[in-house]
């Protein structure tokens, strides 16, 4: 399973991925600054901000516009202040709501009393390319006005060429950048990362060298990122001397970068060392950072089959108080590494007992381990628990189940539990082509089209297949 540690500094976010250290997935640019513009006296009532951010927030398919919630806003005669539709913009990005985020945008600019900053057209352009792609991205570019494209407006189009890994249009954009006089050291953090991800470690020590060229000096994420680069490869030489100059300052080394350089010792084959760096990990993993760290730990510790530790760690997350979900994940995945089948049974019924908000990832995690184990009937058993509860399983529930079904060689129950999967399924939101692909070939295979067409519609109508 995946986890994401965020980490906001200097304007942006790092994401960790779970039981991989060394994934430094994407550095993102943070919310740009908008606060110029403004709809609406900001004297309104503070109920009323709350009210229509809380008519914006709840989860609506993107088929359904956010424009008729405003509307009917100003229809009750109420104020709408632009403070309250940027923190609606702020919040639908975090949950990805891409679309529903545009529409507040195009809600404004039909308004007349908004004042568009740089820093609205680079969050615009943001959710551009995400809801509708680079190319969309760019032609909105294309249309911006030069008293506006500023440099968060170059370093949004930056971010969105390094998230598509267009690295030639990425080296352009960084070049104008340059031209401009608007590189700073996010820029640099998002072209070493771009360079990291596409395994060019030589033009990434050239960017390095550049930045002390120009006195331009790096922050904890400029190093993690060239430490995961030595680490993919694994470099350990390189890595080591990076952590050594990490470790001189304070502000650059945190219990990451310790969790990031084990899984480099494990890579090259050398537990003694990943374990000591692990105990350095965890004497820097405390406070607001505990619970991530030890998430992390946990499934490092696993990794190299030290089960007591795994244990002990647990133990440690459970002291703090709040179990959290993603604690819960962390662990079952780390036993499932050790073998321990039992000991995640255990703690999936420390869950069921203690749960305070029913998260379907955690018996989809179990459902999962199991039907890898070939344990299909367990499987069966938590699906029955969850509807026996009044628990709905949702699509992931279903496909887990459904592949495990397939993998054993049990076609007509794969192929019942993936409709269910299907039906139980968001639009665009697709069951695992592994668990339906082989479904349709089994019907096709057995000259049964009939029902390989009634699968692919299903698909079809959910935007999951095409004929092509």
């Amino acid at each position: 399973m995946v986890k994401n540690l965020q980490q906001s500094i200097t304007g942006l976010k790092l994401l960790w991925s779970k039981c991989s250290p060394t994934s430094l997935m994407v550095l993102r640019f943070s919310s740009y600054g908008t606060n110029s513009g403004t709809l609406a006296s900001s004297s309104a009532a503070q109920k009323e901000k709350d009210d229509l951010y809380q008519r914006l927030l709840p989860y609506a398919p993107s088929t359904v516009s956010m424009t008729p919630i405003i509307n009917q806003w100003v229809r009750e005669g109420k104020t709408v202040e632009y403070a309250v539709l940027k923190k609606a913009i702020k919040q639908l990005r975090a949950y990805r709501r891409f679309k529903h985020a545009l529409q507040i945008y195009e809600w404004i600019d039909n308004s007349k009393h908004l004042r568009i900053t740089p820093g609205d057209v680079a969050v615009r352009l943001d959710l551009i390319s995400k809801a509708h792609g680079l190319e969309a991205a760019e032609e909105y570019f294309a249309s911006i006005p030069d008293n506006l494209r500023s440099s968060y407006v170059y370093g949004a189009l930056l971010n969105c060429y390094a998230d598509a890994k267009s690295l030639m249009k990425a080296e352009g954009t960084m070049q104008k950048m340059r031209d401009l006089g608007n590189t700073d050291l996010v820029t640099y953090n998002v072209m070493m990362n771009l360079y990291a991800k596409m395994g060019d470690l030589e033009k990434l020590q050239s960017l390095v060298q550049e930045m002390e060229d120009k006195g331009i000096a790096g922050n904890v994420i400029s190093y993690t990122i060239r430490l995961n680069a030595y680490v993919s490869v694994p470099d350990v030489k390189e890595m080591e001397k990076l952590l050594m100059k990490m470790e001189e300052d304070s502000l650059l080394i945190d219990w990451n970068a310790y969790a990031v350089t084990a899984n480099g010792y494990m890579k090259a084959g050398d537990v003694e060392k990943a374990s000591k760096v692990l105990r350095k990990c965890e004497l820097l993993g405390k406070g607001k950072n505990a619970r991530v760290a030890n998430e992390s730990m946990l499934c490092l510790y696993a990794s190299m089959g030290k089960k007591n530790d795994v244990y002990r760690i647990w133990k440690k997350l459970k002291n703090r108080g709040k179990v959290y979900s993603s604690s819960y994940l962390s662990m079952i995945s780390g036993l499932e590494k050790l073998d321990d089948i039992d000991g995640a049974e255990k703690i999936f019924a420390e869950w069921e007992v203690k749960e305070v908000y029913f998260d379907a990832r955690i018996p989809n995690l179990l459902i999962a381990v199991y039907c890898r184990k070939g344990h299909l009937e367990k499987a069966e058993s938590i699906i029955e628990r969850l509807l026996e509860s009044g628990k709905r399983p949702n699509y992931r529930t279903w496909d887990r189940l459904a592949l495990g079904y397939y993998s054993h060689n049990q076609m007509e129950k794969a192929v019942e539990t993936l409709k269910k999967a299907i039906l139980a399924s968001m639009p665009l939101r697709t069951p695992n082509i592994h668990s339906w692909a082989p479904c349709i070939d089994y019907f096709q295979s057995n000259g049964d089209t009939v029902r390989a067409e009634e699968i692919k519609r299903l698909l079809k109508e959910r935007g999951m297949f095409s004929a092509g």
